[in-house]
């Protein structure tokens, strides 16, 4: 069954995601209906996973954040790891992004370390 079938999910990462916190959820999102992109504010077009200390796949960017508009997502995904959640916690846009999906009370997802996000956003 596509229960979120016309539903768009932005998944905020940067370098250092954990690998299995991006794909496996992305993977169920899309089984379920809807379209993701991933959102950084890395200037690649690639951003690195990690499987715990060590490199995992790397995923294609599809919104650079600096681009991006929290109005045209129904929901956000924000993977964790080590590192990911600490870039995105000391970048403004990336605060400022996801205050606007909370403002509009979109479901935000946060995976493990994701929360420092939410903190540093102070939503939490």
């Amino acid at each position: 069954m596509q229960t979120l079938t016309n539903k768009r999910v932005a998944i905020l990462a940067a370098d250092g995601f954990e690998e299995a916190e991006l794909l496996k959820p992305r993977e169920a999102l899309e089984e379920a209906g809807a379209v993701t992109e991933v959102v950084s504010p890395s200037q690649e077009k690639q951003i690195q996973g990690m499987k715990h200390d060590t490199k995992g796949e790397s995923v294609r960017v599809d919104v650079a954040l600096a681009e991006a508009d929290a109005n045209a997502y129904d929901a956000l995904l924000i993977p964790g790891g080590l590192m990911n959640p600490d870039a995105l916690r000391t970048n403004k846009l990336a605060l400022e992004f996801v205050r606007r999906f909370f403002a509009d009370g979109k479901p935000v997802a946060a995976i493990c370390h994701a929360p420092w996000v939410l903190i540093d956003a102070k939503l939490v």
